[in-house]
């Protein structure tokens, strides 16, 4: 009973601070700011950090912040995360004009919904009653995009890995950590509905490069070697492969080409593309990615052209503990009901949460509430409460969970989770797989 008494406490502190959580979530949707470049989002996470009167780290994986609640002792450690990148979506309506840059995926609603369970443990008092420390932490670049870009930090040695999270873990800054969560909106999804203990693809991104010769279009076309046409070829023969796929592997190919040529009359000599290959297990995705290869490069011998692929680490599977995820279950259900609780069903894209699997038991459950294709101008929000609300409370009846009674379910867990890696074996793994 007393058990349910901390979780109403944490309940109640959280509703007196609806307001001021919804209100987070609405400024970072109206601020919203590509992968690391959270600077404004991560100066808002900072002070409402403390605010509570936490101590804070900043500029972890350029603009990653992290603070620390402790509990009365320090059996466990829970991470409480949210996604401060939104993605380049110019026609949403809430865009930033000058960027590009859109909340069409909902990581506004996790950072509010991360602060929300700080507010609920903190301003409860609940946190004193715990047997484990918590850390809540504003993430940078869950989403693998502007490609190009993060080149550039790499190259400057800002960054190694493009994900934040991958990042982090590089970096050591989930070495104190034991277990982890965090909540996703759920696309085209208007009803209240929470999805639970569903797996994700995992993918390598690539960046392309076809070199030809330069000639005038128009007068001396045989002069020239045309990379346009050596991509196009490429891609076409990536599009051959395709029923060579398995079925069961769930593989995905979607490039793009970022640029096609330099003027309309001078024969392409430079033409780039990005593109991933995902699928559900990492042996998959490698055997497919030497197809994908292989047909990049038939395209720029037909014609004669050069091609430099850049492998990059993309993001692992994700696998989200079932024991963990039976508890968000339990906190959930009396929020949208025992019947709107949906278990097993996979995410459409990737997610470098994949990679924090491998190493930690964790869960990114997804929730309902939100209209419209994800990364698309119809994505929105039909229900506040929900979005920003009833997942800071399931988090924080979670951790009360993990935490209570000397931590035993928290350590109950971990004692059963089996990590596919440790820090040092996952960053040598990465490097074995670009080799």
């Amino acid at each position: 009973m007393y058990l349910n008494e901390l979780k109403k406490r944490v309940c109640e502190a959280i509703d007196a601070r609806k307001d001021e959580i919804i209100g987070i979530g609405e400024w970072i949707l109206d601020h919203p700011e590509l992968g690391f470049k959270e600077v404004a989002t991560a100066k808002l996470v900072t002070e409402k950090f403390l605010s509570l009167g936490l101590k804070c780290e900043t500029g972890l994986a350029i603009t990653g912040v992290k603070a620390k609640a402790p509990g009365k002792s320090h059996e466990l450690t829970v991470a409480i995360m949210g996604e401060m990148d939104a993605v380049v979506c110019p026609d949403h309506p809430r865009v930033d004009r000058q960027t590009g840059a859109a909340h069409a995926c909902g990581h506004n609603a996790q950072v509010a919904s991360m602060l929300g369970t700080a507010f609920g443990l903190i301003l409860s008092d609940v946190i004193k009653e715990l047997d484990g420390d918590v850390a809540f932490m504003a993430v940078p670049a869950e989403e693998f995009v502007e490609l190009e870009y993060r080149e550039k930090l790499q190259r400057e040695g800002k960054i190694k890995f493009f994900g934040g999270k991958q990042e982090l873990i590089r970096l050591g800054v989930f070495d104190d950590i034991d277990l982890a969560m965090m909540v996703h909106s759920q696309a085209n999804t208007p009803e209240r509905k929470a999805f639970i203990a569903g797996g994700s693809t995992g993918f390598i991104g690539k960046t392309v490069k076809f070199k030809g010769r330069e000639a005038h279009a128009g007068g001396a076309p045989h002069e020239g070697i045309n990379a346009l046409n050596a991509a196009m070829l490429g891609l076409m023969a990536i599009h051959s492969q395709r029923e060579t796929f398995r079925d069961e592997d769930h593989i995905r190919v979607h490039p793009i080409i970022t640029k096609g040529g330099d003027l309309v009359n001078i024969v392409p000599a430079d033409v780039r593309v990005e593109t991933y290959v995902r699928g559900k297990t990492l042996e998959a995705v490698l055997t497919a990615n030497k197809k994908v290869n292989r047909a990049l490069q038939g395209g720029a011998y037909a014609v004669g052209a050069e091609v430099e692929i850049q492998e990059l680490p993309g993001y692992l599977p994700l696998n989200q503990d079932p024991v963990l995820s039976e508890l968000f279950k339990k906190n959930i259900e009396p929020l949208f009901g025992k019947e709107n609780i949906i278990e097993g069903v996979d995410m459409v894209g990737s997610t470098d949460m994949g990679d924090l699997s491998a190493l930690m038991p964790v869960i990114q459950p997804t929730i309902g509430c939100f209209k419209g294709p994800a990364h698309s101008s119809e994505f929105t929000i039909v229900d506040e409460e929900a979005a920003y609300i009833a997942p800071a409370k399931a988090m924080a009846m979670t951790v009360v969970d993990l935490l209570f009674n000397g931590a035993r379910e928290g350590k109950k867990i971990k004692s059963q989770f089996k990590p596919l890696f440790t820090r040092e074996t996952y960053l040598a793994m990465w490097e074995e797989v670009l080799a």
